[in-house]
């Protein structure tokens, strides 16, 4: 298979990223780009976490559970497929909103458009915390009134395929 790249027979893939922000009033504390996706979750502590998300700054999704994750396509078939998310085309150009075990019957997956600003911030939470990972790194530690603001990157990850192998064989 490397022979292929020496003869230029392969495929270069274009992967959406996400643009990850944490403002704690005017200050950013946190940022990272991810192709995978954003987690915002509980602590160890076996308790929910409160969680609201806007689209635009218009409320979209109120949560009580596990957290949220954010994802791009590439993400949607790791743990937002875990989570009940859907299986999005990694050519796709779309932001999945997806909560995690949430304790109540109306949260369900949106999928939004890559031109959304989304937020997620922590609303009626008793432990006063969450916390914030990207593409499974090192968590950051939220407080009440933090606000994670997740948008397309204006990067994007190029993946080098070798085989000419549909999406849909790969997932299968």
């Amino acid at each position: 298979l490397l022979s292929r790249l020496a003869e230029d027979n392969y495929t270069l893939d274009k992967r959406m990223m996400l643009d990850v922000t944490v403002h704690r009033g005017r200050d950013i504390i946190f940022h990272d780009i991810g192709l995978n996706d954003a987690v915002v979750t509980k602590g160890a502590i076996a308790r929910v976490v409160h969680l609201k998300v806007k689209c635009d700054g218009v409320a979209a999704m109120e949560s009580s559970g596990d957290g949220i994750i954010v994802a791009t396509p590439t993400g949607s078939t790791a743990y937002s497929l875990s989570a009940g998310g859907p299986i999005v085309e990694p050519e796709a150009q779309n932001i999945l909103i997806t909560p995690i075990c949430p304790h109540d019957m109306v949260s369900r997956c949106i999928v939004a458009s890559h031109n959304r600003v989304d937020t997620v911030e922590m609303i009626m939470n008793p432990h006063k915390n969450a916390y914030l990972s990207v593409d499974g790194g090192r968590a950051q530690k939220l407080n009440m009134g933090d606000v994670v603001t997740i948008r397309k990157s204006n990067l994007y990850t190029r993946l080098i395929r070798l085989k000419d192998r549909s999406f849909y064989d790969v997932v299968n």
